[in-house]
């Protein structure tokens, strides 16, 4: 299969790559950055792609290659360590440390499988688990890893997600329940990213056990939805489960695309104001809670904004607008942190200000996701 043999060829580059950088990080940059708060986000630099961990200023304080884009990360703040997964469909994964203590490692996807580019580290840091694609069965499963010290991230085996194409999973705050967002839309690697289920999709929710992989609830979305691909999450304070979502249907239908669920209870969706809907153009790119989770940030790089909403109420609180704006993260001091694949980083909140931490231009440009590490 000519897809496969590119990335097999790609994930020896990559290996090869990792042995020659070796885990040399600017420790100066490190020492003085162990208080101030640590990004994480994948790049394209010209022509190479990399793993970047950043402080507050936008600085680098480590860079990883990859052989091709990368997308989201599984972060385990307390053993500073992280994995970063290629995009969908991706064959690779790197473990590194954050801090640069330890040579990264490169990781390939098992066979018949391929990563969809989120994962999570449990909290005893003994296990990872990433989303993945059983391409060949049509069905989405968790992949669980050895990340114990000296497992090596061998693959352990898997769960079943109980639906199709899941994308984003989190730990709720209890430690023990995960939740994955079953976009509903069935791909093959062979195909790239075309969708082979549009007329008979079905996204949901499934809640399952960390420890076994057991469902304990799944939710759907009403079958007139049917073409809403839940994509991204973020959790609450109250422990609610904000989503995001892409819509697959004609661009002239404008249905919600953000929502919330609370267990037990059936989903809600948010509109918002007409014009911010129409200004994510059928398309929620990443999700994230800030203020202690008082605030959902849901951005749209199709329609250049971001948008935020009270997690207590469902309103929405305003908009900051950014071309190309896509990857969101909560500040320290308040508000949000929000990266282009134009090259741009801002802060911005709710009031629509952005304040410019780095210009648009040159030869970066930055993937979906920024993700914030916390020691």
């Amino acid at each position: 299969m000519p897809s496969m043999e590119i990335d097999r060829r790609a994930f020896l580059a990559l290996a090869l790559a990792l042995a020659l950088a070796g885990g040399a990080a600017p420790r100066a940059l490190w020492a003085a950055a162990q208080a101030d708060p640590l990004y994480l986000a994948a790049r394209r630099r010209g022509e190479r792609y990399e793993a970047v961990v950043l402080g507050p200023d936008g600085r680098d304080r480590l860079a990883v290659p990859m052989p091709a884009r990368g997308h989201s990360f599984a972060l385990d703040a307390p053993r500073r360590r992280a994995v970063v997964f290629g995009r969908q469909p991706g064959f690779f994964a790197v473990a590194f440390s954050v801090d640069g203590a330890r040579p990264p490692q490169a990781l390939a996807a098992a066979p018949q499988r391929h990563f969809f580019g989120h994962g999570l580290f449990l909290p005893d840091g003994q296990r990872m688990l990433a989303t993945e694609n059983d391409y060949e069965a049509g069905r989405g499963v968790l992949g669980v890893y050895d990340a114990s010290a000296g497992g090596g991230y061998r693959r352990l085996g898997e769960f079943d997600t109980a639906g199709i194409g899941p994308h984003e999973a989190l730990l709720l705050p209890d430690g023990k329940t995960v939740c994955v967002a079953n976009g509903g839309i069935l791909t093959h690697p062979d195909y790239g990213k075309l969708e082979l289920n549009l007329d008979s999709m079905r996204a949901s929710l499934a809640y399952l056990d960390a420890s076994d992989g057991r469902l304990l609830e799944k939710v759907e979305l009403d079958p007139a939805l049917h073409r809403l691909s839940i994509r991204h999450l973020a959790v609450a304070a109250d422990g609610a489960v904000w989503f995001g979502c892409q819509h697959m249907g004609p661009r002239s239908e404008r249905p919600a695309l953000v929502g919330r669920h609370r267990r037990g209870r059936a989903i809600e969706l948010y509109a918002g104001p007409a014009e911010t809907l129409r200004g994510f153009r059928n398309y929620i790119g990443s999700v994230a809670a800030g203020d202690g989770g008082r605030v959902i940030a849901t951005s749209s790089p199709v329609g250049g904004q971001v948008a935020y909403w009270d997690s207590a109420t469902g309103r929405c609180l305003g908009v900051t607008a950014l071309a190309d704006g896509c990857g969101v993260a909560p500040l320290e001091t308040g508000g949000f942190l929000i990266s282009s694949g134009l090259g741009a980083m801002v802060h911005g909140g709710p009031d629509g200000g952005a304040q410019a931490m780095l210009e648009a231009g040159g030869q970066v440009s930055w993937d979906n996701h920024l993700r914030r590490y916390a020691a």
